[in-house]
């Protein structure tokens, strides 16, 4: 309240449950003041200079009646609708065009005056001329019933816009699932690559460990052939080429002396002992005749023969050598 306000003793002006504060000049609402007498219900504030109400004034739930006639209200507190125990409401001679939405909540409203007010068209219609008793209570629930409607359609915007907040919401989530999904695909793709790169130089290695192991197995295997060719050659370097064929030689030789031993031996005892007079004996002594005389002209033909297993043995140790040879290179 301003200094003119203050001025004023609300509790010199209570009379039972009314007080009369009309014509004191108020530019401000003494909301504390009444708040502090709960047991007045009717407020008279007609003909001050009013030109709002602050939001704390709806605070005064427990008024009845309120007359605000003769002052320059622009507009009624948002919260209007709180004081739900006013049935009697003076608005008129103000600079009201509108009214606030929770208007409507005013359930017990059963008089209204709005005359002399800027309405809007709406609201001048729904509130009529109100020039007795019963148009003013006609006022009352024509305002409430109109008010009412707006509030319908206030709900209904309301309503619509919390609908498009709400698909706003739903499409951001589901741009968010879409962006996690293809984030998720995204790692999964790439773990997968990795995976697989990893897998190509697994193999990789491997191969290239086989390459190796198959690289050095080779060259110990050629390791191996050379060390054999070596040693067949120190073997055919130490040991003399004709010595198998003299060796062959010699046993056949020994084998020929051991049956002309036994054939002579036989013939001895056939030819200086009683055994000649056998049958056997004498069938022995015509066969070493016939054998001396065939080795006799055979003789030329074993030199021979001999002559030529020389010349093969060196044909044969000539070709190994040179099977060698071609091995080492």
């Amino acid at each position: 309240m301003t200094s003119k306000s203050k001025s004023v003793n609300i509790r010199d002006k209570i009379e039972g449950n009314e007080v009369d504060l009309s014509l004191c000049d108020l530019t401000e609402a003494p909301v504390r003041e009444l708040a502090a007498v709960p047991k007045v219900t009717v407020v008279d504030l007609s003909c001050n200079n009013l030109s709002l109400l602050p939001p704390e004034f709806c605070a005064l739930t427990h008024l009845v009646k309120l007359d605000l006639n003769k002052n320059q209200l622009e507009s009624l507190p948002d919260d209007f609708g709180k004081m739900i125990h006013l049935q009697h409401l003076d608005l008129l001679g103000n600079r009201l065009s509108e009214l606030p939405v929770s208007f409507s909540q005013l359930r017990s409203l059963k008089w209204l005056d709005l005359k002399d007010n800027p309405l809007e068209p709406g609201l001048a219609k729904a509130a009529g001329d109100c020039l007795d008793e019963r148009q003013c209570r006609l006022c009352a629930s024509k305002v409430l019933q109109h008010m009412r409607s707006l509030q319908d359609e206030v709900e209904k915007v309301r309503q619509k816009k919390l609908q498009r907040e709400k698909d706003l919401e739903r499409k951001r989530e589901a741009k968010q699932r879409e962006r996690e999904a293809r984030e998720k695909q995204q790692k999964k793709r790439e773990k997968a690559e990795e995976k697989e790169r990893r897998r190509q130089e697994y193999n990789q290695q491997v191969a290239a460990q086989a390459a190796q192991e198959q690289q050095k197995k080779r060259q110990e295997e050629k390791k191996k052939r050379n060390g054999k060719a070596s040693s067949v050659d120190k073997k055919s370097a130490s040991d003399p080429a004709p010595a198998p064929r003299r060796s062959l030689c010699g046993v056949l030789l020994k084998l020929l002396l051991l049956v002309l031993l036994g054939v002579a031996a036989a013939a001895a005892a056939c030819r200086f002992t009683e055994l000649r007079a056998l049958p056997a004996c004498q069938q022995l002594d015509v066969l070493v005749e016939e054998g001396v005389a065939w080795a006799r002209r055979q003789q030329l033909v074993i030199r021979d023969l001999l002559l030529q297993l020389t010349a093969s043995a060196k044909e044969l140790l000539h070709a190994t050598q040179q099977q060698l040879a071609n091995a080492k290179a």
